[in-house]
């Protein structure tokens, strides 16, 4: 039994096909094949089913698969522990980030990162919480940047900063002519919401529930973007919250719009999050550092404090 042996099992299951495992895997589909073969004459067992289309795991292989996947990352484990004493800070790194966070603080940190960390190959992928929890814990990212706290036993979390939530009020709403707003104020019913899937709504209707009932059927727009969601506020559809660093990109002519809440404002907690086996520690770590860096940075100039903790409202 070979590590490169349960590479092979690893990404077999994960396609379901083994054409598909071999190109990922870079090898020819004959050459794992057989490997995968030689292996399971080796336990003397049938791993995968392969009378059945897609490919499917055996009984005992599902079991198989849980463990070799410990191996494997038990095993990469070792050239992790070599390049920390190296002071090594390089290789591939697959980063997950939710969507609301994206487009906002990737391009406040990803050049100075490249610039300072050459040597790391950035693979950054736009996932949603659920996904990103998923390819966590079966390996296919080393970390991400979610909205926490996720509340996962298996992943541990190191919080970047706190970011505010801030009205989006246009000028014939209810509310605009208040020049604070608390959370007594909101009202799901003229809340425009991201559409289903994204923590950023989920946080909104939670918050809103504890100031009002809410009622599942009441009538909604929802949209995949912020930017969308502007569009519709200011075509006098209802309001919206923004998450603060969205904010700092917004037209010059819709600025008047926007309404900070009274202290303590409802903010989310934002972290950078990874499986407790803690691979890839001094990538993690430049990370964070760089990411607080620009943050820090951005309030510096912006002179808005988003770092301390404020009133968090769970977003998932």
């Amino acid at each position: 039994m070979t590590i490169t042996q349960l590479k092979y099992v690893l990404a077999v299951a994960e396609h379901q096909n083994f054409t598909k495992a071999a190109e990922k895997t870079f090898v020819t589909q004959p050459t794992l094949s057989m490997q995968i073969q030689k292996l399971e004459e080796e336990l003397d067992i049938l791993i995968f089913d392969r009378s059945k289309k897609p490919i499917a795991l055996t009984e005992v292989g599902a079991k198989l698969v849980q463990q070799a996947r410990n191996i494997v990352n038990e095993s990469e484990r070792i050239q992790d522990i070599v390049d920390q004493q190296k002071g090594f800070i390089g290789g591939e790194f697959k980063l997950g980030v939710i969507p609301t966070i994206m487009p906002t603080l990737l391009p406040m940190f990803l050049n100075n990162f490249i610039k300072k960390y050459p040597k790391v190959k950035l693979k950054i992928e736009e996932l949603n919480t659920e996904a990103i929890i998923e390819r966590l814990l079966d390996g296919h990212l080393d970390a991400a940047i979610a909205a926490t706290p996720l509340e996962n036993e298996n992943i541990k979390e190191r919080v970047l900063y706190y970011e505010p939530f801030v009205g989006y009020i246009p000028s014939n709403h209810r509310l605009n002519q208040k020049k604070k707003i608390e959370m007594t104020d909101l009202d799901i019913d003229d809340m425009l919401l991201l559409e289903d899937g994204h923590c950023f709504r989920d946080g909104i209707i939670n918050l809103c529930k504890t100031q009002k009932s809410y009622e599942e059927d009441h009538f909604q727009l929802e949209s995949g973007s912020f930017e969308t969601l502007i569009k519709l506020a200011n075509e006098g559809l209802g309001m919206t919250l923004l998450p603060y660093l969205h904010t700092l990109d917004i037209k010059e002519s819709e600025k008047n719009n926007l309404h900070y809440f009274n202290e303590p404002s409802p903010a989310r907690e934002v972290s950078l999050i990874f499986n407790k086996s803690e691979l890839k520690m001094q990538i993690i770590e430049a990370l964070h550092s760089t990411i607080a860096g620009v943050i820090k940075g951005a309030i510096a100039f912006q002179n808005v404090q988003i770092i301390s903790p404020l009133t968090k409202i769970k977003s998932d």
